[in-house]
């Protein structure tokens, strides 16, 4: 199977909106910030591992402990998702920190402080 595969992309896409659902609405630790995000989610071919990043809104620290809670969660979240989806292989979770969306924002503020007013400009 290609990386790109319609097959692995459809896997990709249904792992990750499984996890989200998981983890919005089954798992009950409190290290895990109530605004996390799954933004993308990428299944080696082999359906072996599993990259899964992941956004949690907070300072580094919260993200940190959401990163902590769902390693202590993987577990359970692997079992979730072999009873929900019909997978050969259920894959071996890695979550990964993703600070692209706020990076965005960052970078709107900063543009934002840049762009001149419109009645400034005459």
């Amino acid at each position: 199977m290609k990386k790109n595969s319609i097959k692995n992309t459809r896997i990709n896409s249904e792992v990750q909106r499984e996890l989200a659902n998981l983890i919005r609405s089954e798992i009950k630790d409190p290290r895990i910030a109530p605004m996390t995000c799954v933004t993308d989610v990428e299944v080696a071919p082999d359906l072996k591992t599993c990259k899964v990043w992941i956004s949690a809104l907070g300072d580094d620290a919260a993200r940190e402990d959401t990163l902590k809670g769902l390693k202590s969660a993987e577990g359970f979240l692997r079992s979730q998702l072999a009873k929900n989806l019909n997978l050969r292989n259920t894959p071996e979770l890695r979550f990964i920190s993703d600070t692209s969306i706020e990076y965005g924002m960052k970078m709107n503020k900063l543009l934002d402080d840049v762009r001149v007013p419109e009645d400034e400009e005459e």
